[in-house]
């Protein structure tokens, strides 16, 4: 099983950007279809994107499309989400995940194996 840690959250203004890491050990990260959720709170965790094991195809839900990215570096066991243009309402812990199954892109927390301690992001207004 592999091992998650994330890193780069923090407090900035809306409209600044933030580059979240998540960093992996253990098994062979690029075994690895990845994914980032976060949760405000008081809510539901919620989708973010999603990438597969090569980083050819990704994911992302309509609230952030446009204005984040998710990518990988497998030569580093490493997973960004570059986030930009942020907004209040982007402020929630985020989590990055990792799931064996590489068929489809997930969407769904349940269908993620691994999970990292998550980073912290607030967006003041």
């Amino acid at each position: 099983q592999v091992q998650l840690v994330e890193s780069g959250g923090g407090l900035v203004q809306a409209g600044d950007s933030l580059r979240l890491s998540c960093a992996g050990s253990g098994r062979a990260f690029s075994l690895y279809a990845m994914g980032w959720f976060r949760q405000a709170l008081g809510k539901d965790r919620e989708f973010v994107a999603a990438i597969s094991r090569s980083g050819r195809n990704t994911d992302y839900a309509d609230s952030v499309k446009g204005r984040f990215t998710i990518s990988r570096d497998n030569t580093k066991n490493m997973l960004y989400l570059q986030m930009n243009s942020l907004k209040p309402e982007d402020t929630a812990d985020y989590y990055c995940a990792a799931r064996v199954i590489d068929i489809t892109l997930a969407r769904t927390a349940n269908e993620y194996d691994s999970w990292g301690q998550g980073t912290q992001v607030t967006v003041s207004s």
